[in-house]
């Protein structure tokens, strides 16, 4: 996803956003011991996915914060 359609959300949904993504990394991962998971890079795109939806609500709640 890309960061500018990240910041139009607002925080709950980028919050639910970050946890439908660490679910879906949990089956990647689990999928890759396993031996299922033909791309893996989809591991670290999710990664990604999860970080930079976690700065982009740091950047939220510290705009907020500010005066």
């Amino acid at each position: 996803m890309k960061p500018t359609e990240l910041r139009s959300m607002d925080a709950e949904a980028i919050h639910a956003k970050v946890r439908e993504w660490e679910e879906q990394e949990f089956r990647q991962r689990c999928e890759k011991k396993v031996g299922q998971l033909e791309n893996t890079n989809l591991l670290r795109e999710t990664r990604r996915n999860i970080a930079r939806a976690l700065t982009i609500l740091r950047e939220k709640e510290h705009a907020a914060s500010q005066p």
